[in-house]
């Protein structure tokens, strides 16, 4: 695929096709996603020493936090597709426009978000039949968290733009910056350090807001610099262009719901599952998921560059070229989880030391962590198709097969287990949970193979294209 004039790639004298150049786009991307991760991580280590409900809270209330937050990160997934495919057609110049419309998206869903749920939050995790002393946690964290997610509008936004122009690495300084303010706020807020006042949980989110600042701050500034507008003119598009948002949200609503979905099953109904065998099962099951969480980050992040590159083959009508990008990444990602699996299976007993001294936590984490090392190679196939398969705007059935797997084998396995095989305790949960990965690895991969995601055209169902007359006039 020859590279259209005015392009900027990071990998200007490597094959698009190769190993070497998947690696060189994707490494920025990794270091980016894991520094997220690293945020969150932080956050439940530093307040996991405040004790077990704590512990217990923080990630029940991350999840219900990221509920809302999931449709409209699936919205932002769009501008990376549409960006991508811009630039691969030659027509990238102009394509800022799709950030700034789903930033208007995003400012006005938020309003709505943060008006419905604070008063709320008491209800939602009282409905998971969470302890007193969980919930009055779980609500201060999620109630200050709300507003730092309309802060993270402009991160997702123009990280996703940054991805599909292949800019990756603007977005790792940005986040590595922000990682540091977060850790730093985290230790003076949590814990009361030089100076600052012991908030406790509260002082966690409140240092994820200011990490979140500094990065919104920074990715702006390049956005709106003068060699990104001379490039993509990133300061013009600024009226509401129904056109755009209209194909944004047809090809990022389904990826919004499907996170959604996922999020609110492995979220509330694993943790309402879990939750019924009491506040030690809960806080294991934090521990195991912020493990899962954070180890699978480079995956994402290799997801995620391969979204962009797939989106610019296909731009560009190189859909051989697609094919082998998604080979090389599924064998690092393969390789890369079989290690992750084996780790937890060998060290499982360490992992959970390193989080909880109270043994029943640590008895009942080494035995979740089994089934999570079952799972891990497929969930590397899972995210590695799912990858490409959203590079060609193949969301419906990404939407379709992910919520099946999170709703019948996750919601109603899990519960058929809680019901009626109480004996089995908090790894029936766990059962349903990997048995959902691995189907919906399978599904995806089927869909790969099947070839019917290089049938998408996605500027023509989108009709009107304003790129390709901006392009003309030049």
């Amino acid at each position: 695929m020859s590279k259209p004039a005015g392009q900027i790639f990071s990998v200007d004298d490597c094959d698009e096709s190769s190993l070497g150049y998947m690696l060189r786009l994707a490494a920025p991307m990794v270091i980016t996603t894991i520094s997220f991760t690293v945020m969150q991580f932080v956050d439940r280590f530093m307040v996991s020493r405040l004790g077990t409900a704590a512990l217990a809270a923080i990630l029940p209330a991350g999840i219900v936090s990221f509920v809302p937050a999931a449709f409209m990160i699936g919205i932002t997934t769009a501008i990376t597709t549409f960006v991508s495919q811009s630039v691969g057609r030659g027509t990238g110049r102009g394509s800022a426009g799709y950030v700034w419309q789903t930033i208007y998206m995003g400012l006005l869903y938020f309003g709505v978000v943060v008006v419905t749920v604070w008063p709320l939050a008491p209800y939602i995790f009282g409905l998971m039949g969470h302890s007193d002393e969980v919930v009055l946690l779980e609500v201060t964290y999620l109630r200050i968290v709300l507003f730092a997610q309309v802060i993270a509008v402009f991160i997702w936004c123009t990280s996703q733009f940054f991805m599909g122009i292949h800019r990756p690495v603007i977005t790792m300084y940005a986040a590595l910056c922000g990682q540091a303010v977060n850790v730093f706020a985290n230790y003076c807020l949590i814990f009361g350090e030089f100076g600052f006042p012991r908030l406790g949980i509260a002082g966690a989110a409140l240092g994820t807001l200011a990490g979140l600042l500094v990065g919104a701050a920074i990715r702006m500034s390049v956005f709106l610099g003068r060699p990104m507008n001379s490039r993509y003119e990133t300061r013009k598009g600024l009226w509401p262009d129904f056109t755009k948002m209209k194909g944004l949200l047809r090809i990022g609503a389904p990826a919004g719901v499907e996170l959604v979905v996922n999020v609110s099953f492995w979220g509330f109904i694993l943790f309402w599952l879990v939750g019924q065998f009491g506040n030690e099962a809960l806080a294991a099951t934090s521990a195991v998921v912020a493990c899962t969480n954070f180890v699978v980050m480079p995956i994402v992040g290799l997801k995620i560059a391969l979204t962009a590159a797939v989106g610019a083959s296909i731009g560009g009508q190189a859909t051989r070229s697609a094919v082998k990008q998604t080979h090389h990444c599924l064998r690092i990602a393969l390789i890369y989880m079989a290690v992750v699996g084996s780790c937890f299976l060998v060290f499982r007993k360490g992992i959970m030391q390193l989080w909880s001294s109270d043994d029943e936590v640590i008895r009942t984490g080494m035995n979740i962590l089994i089934f999570a090392a079952i799972y891990q190679v497929f969930h590397a196939v899972r995210i590695v198709y799912s990858g490409t398969l959203r590079g060609a705007g193949d969301t419906l059935w990404l939407a379709l097969v992910s919520s099946t797997g999170a709703i019948v084998i996750l919601g109603f396995g899990g519960f058929i287990f809680v019901r009626f095989f109480p004996q089995v305790g908090v790894l029936g949960p766990w059962a349903a949970a990997a048995a959902s990965v691995i189907a919906v690895g399978l599904a995806n991969r089927r869909r790969f193979k099947s070839g019917k995601w290089l049938d998408i055209d996605l500027f023509r169902e989108q009709r009107v294209v304003p790129l390709e007359v901006e392009q003309v006039s030049e």
